[in-house]
C-alpha cells in the first residue's frame, strides 16, 4: 500500500502523454520488480543467465506497457480531441482495462521462464514429484488474472463512484474533490488487495488429468499441489 497507493494516484491523474509514459513506467517497473521477487523458483540457468533473462523481459514488457497506456493521451492531444465524448473514453474508460491489460501482460512476460520450464508438482505430503511445464502455465495465467483485477478494478470503480459523487453534489467545495478522490482510490485499493490476492489459492491444485505422462507414471495420487506464487 505505501508504495502502490502513491503511484496509483500519480498516474490516474496525468494528462499529457509523456508524463503519463514517465508514470506508468516507475509504476509497471515496482510490480515487476514485486512479480519478479515472489514469483516460483522453480526454473534454473542452464546454458544463459536466467536472471538476466527475466530482467531483459521485464523492461521490454516495462516499456511496452507503458506505451501502451500512454498511447490514448498521445492520440488525443495530438489530435487536438476536444469533445466530451472523446475525454470521457481516453480519460475515463480505457485507462482502467489498459492498465488490466499491461498489469497481467508484464506478469507473464517475467514468469514466463516457469512456463516455459516448468515448476515443482509436490503430492498430499509435500514430496516433489517432479516439474510440470502445465503447472508452471496454470500458475503464471492465475497470477496475471488475479492482477489484472487488482489494478484494473482500483482505476475503474473509482472514476464510477466519483461520477456518482460529483452528480449528486455530495462535495460542494471543487477544491475537496481531489482529497476525496484520493481517499476512494486508497479504499478501493486496500479493498481489492485481500480480494485479488485470495483469488486463487497460494498452494494451487492440478488434478491428474491436467498433468504431463511422464510425471505420473512415478505416482498414484490424483491430485497435486504447487506454489503459485504473488
Amino acid at each position: 500500500m505505501p508504495v502502490t497507493l502513491p503511484l496509483v494516484i500519480i498516474s490516474s491523474v496525468q494528462r499529457h502523454a509523456r508524463h503519463s509514459f514517465f508514470w506508468q513506467f516507475v509504476f509497471h517497473t515496482y510490480t515487476t520488480a514485486f512479480t519478479l521477487v515472489n514469483g516460483n523458483g522453480t526454473p534454473k540457468a542452464q546454458e544463459y543467465s536466467l536472471q538476466q533473462k527475466q530482467l531483459l523481459l521485464g523492461l521490454g514488457a516495462i516499456s511496452y506497457s507503458a506505451c501502451v497506456g500512454a498511447l490514448p493521451l498521445a492520440f488525443m492531444n495530438r489530435y487536438m480531441l476536444k469533445n466530451s465524448l472523446m475525454h470521457l473514453v481516453v480519460r475515463k474508460l480505457l485507462p482502467a482495462p489498459l492498465l488490466g491489460l499491461t498489469s497481467a501482460f508484464t506478469v507473464a512476460m517475467v514468469r514466463s521462464p516457469e512456463f516455459d520450464n516448468g515448476i515443482e508438482v509436490m503430492d498430499r505430503n509435500g514430496k516433489v514429484i517432479g516439474v510440470s511445464k502445465k503447472a508452471g502455465e496454470k500458475a503464471v495465467m492465475e497470477t496475471a488474472l488475479s492482477r489484472a483485477v487488482l489494478f484494473g478494478t482500483t482505476f475503474f470503480l473509482p472514476e464510477v463512484l466519483m461520477h456518482c459523487v460529483q452528480r449528486a453534489r455530495f462535495v460542494k467545495n471543487p477544491r475537496a474533490l481531489g482529497p476525496v478522490r484520493m481517499f476512494v482510490i486508497m479504499s478501493v485499493l486496500a479493498g481489492m488487495l485481500p480480494v485479488s490476492f485470495s483469488m486463487f489459492p497460494q498452494c494451487g491444485e492440478i488434478k491428474r488429468a491436467d498433468l504431463e505422462p511422464e510425471i505420473l507414471s512415478s505416482t498414484e495420487e490424483t491430485v497435486f499441489f504447487y506454489n503459485r506464487g504473488i
